[in-house]
């Protein structure tokens, strides 16, 4: 009898290889199509990230719109030397620091402790009607939010209604830091709690089980079973928002900014924005605005490399 034997046909296009090597043998065979879907990302890329970075130019010419960025007269770092020697240039840094620094420290832990709560919620119901409120707030456009605030907090508002006081918050200089950082918590803190939501459904709901089962209380559970779950995620997010301790929200700094309040509420970014749109000193906005951005990158460098020696060298 003959035995019925089955041609098996060799593998085409590298299927037949596994790990790095087969990849880059069909990226290889099929470079066309990754260039079709790539090209437009990297062209939007180019056109909108990296060509915007030759106005960097400005910052160090007495810019003019008529004459052009190339012909405008050049004054190397003479913007940088005024900014710097100019009497509100510390104020402006420390108000600047202060809202960054205070809102870190009062906001960063809330979306943890948020996210560790809801992962105690066992009824899967009641936890997305609770996620629902804590997002919804996210949606809110920045100017609405101000609107809300000053209607809260005006002389005849709700807060000045339940506390029986006739107070105008809004023009208290040393108000507005509480204002707005209690706001941008209020704002942002539930949807900052989804990446822990979602890294803390990573926990091992066996060690879990067995922490409870050895007598383990709530906090003995987040530390030997939760905390090592979003661990990594709490110290990348850590070192993104020191590195952005620079970049306050203009415009909710704006928004809320009252000229009683200026006294605190005058930060970089506005300061910013009054003299380069305001005033039409591009030049001198545009080298405050660098100023601000080599700061933060610093910042960023620096907390990155702090960070990595505390972790065991595990950073960004």
């Amino acid at each position: 009898m003959k035995a019925n034997v089955k041609a098996v046909s060799p593998p085409r296009d590298g299927a037949g290889k596994k790990g790095l090597a087969g990849t880059l043998l069909y990226m290889r065979q099929h470079w066309q199509l990754y260039i079709i879907f790539m090209l437009p990302a990297v062209a939007l890329t180019i056109i909108f990230r990296y060509i915007p970075m030759g106005g960097i130019l400005i910052a160090f010419e007495d810019y003019n719109p008529i004459q052009g960025l190339l012909n405008s007269p050049w004054v190397g770092f003479s913007h940088f030397k005024r900014f710097l020697s100019s009497p509100d240039f510390l104020s402006y840094l420390v108000n600047t620091l202060k809202l960054s620094v205070y809102g870190m420290l009062w906001g960063f832990p809330i979306p943890i402790i948020l996210a560790f709560l809801l992962n105690r919620v066992e009824s899967t119901r009641l936890k997305q009607k609770i996620q629902l409120v804590l997002y919804m707030p996210n949606f809110i456009s920045v100017i609405v939010l101000c609107g809300i605030v000053k209607i809260l907090l005006s002389v005849t508002g709700p807060v000045n209604m339940m506390l029986g006081t006739s107070a105008d918050f809004m023009t208290m200089p040393e108000a507005f830091r509480t204002i707005y950082i209690a706001s941008g918590i209020w704002q942002g803190a539930g949807w900052g709690s989804i990446m822990y939501t979602a890294a803390l459904s990573n926990a091992s709901a066996e060690l879990k089980e067995a922490a409870i089962i050895d007598g383990a209380n709530i906090f003995q559970q987040i530390k030997a079973v939760e905390w090592p779950a979003i661990k990594d995620v709490v110290i990348i997010q850590f070192i993104m928002q020191a590195g952005n301790i620079m970049s306050v929200g203009f415009e909710k700094a704006y928004a809320l900014q009252t000229d009683l309040n200026m006294r605190s509420s005058e930060i970089i970014a506005t300061y910013v924005y009054k003299k380069g749109l305001l005033d039409g000193d591009y030049g001198f906005s545009t080298a405050v605005g660098l100023f601000n951005t080599v700061i933060n990158v610093i910042l960023l460098v620096t907390v990155n490399k702090i960070v990595s020696r505390m972790n065991e060298g595990r950073g960004l």
